[in-house]
């Protein structure tokens, strides 16, 4: 069974820094894609950043410079450090897994930034 578990949400000023950890289990971690989306009510999921098994990063534009993902194979986790965080952050974070073909998600975790 795939288990994505995210924690490390909040709330945080704006300018203020959060770190997100996405603890996986019950896949290859090494091979996987592992990434982070968010999402706000009313708006579709989007992506924030990926990290492949190579590891290559990709980031939204508007994260691009603030957001940071990283992994540990060792410890079957993917990060994401958040810096400078502006209220259009605010949203629902989500972990996310592409194991061999299949994608898979976590259960989401809050995070507010307030003005």
């Amino acid at each position: 069974q795939v288990q994505l578990v995210e924690s490390g949400g909040g709330l945080v000023q704006a300018g203020g820094s959060l770190r997100l950890s996405c603890a996986a289990s019950g896949i290859v971690f090494g091979i996987a894609t592992m990434g982070w989306f968010r999402q706000v009510p009313g708006k579709q999921r989007e992506v924030v950043a990926v990290i492949t098994s190579g590891p290559i990063e990709r980031y939204a534009d508007s994260v691009k410079g603030r957001f940071t993902i990283s992994r540990d194979n060792d410890k079957n986790t993917v990060y994401l450090q958040m810096n400078s965080l502006k209220p259009e952050d605010t949203a629902v974070y989500f972990c996310y897994a592409n194991h061999r073909g299949t994608n898979y998600w976590g259960q989401g975790t809050q995070v507010t930034v307030s003005s």
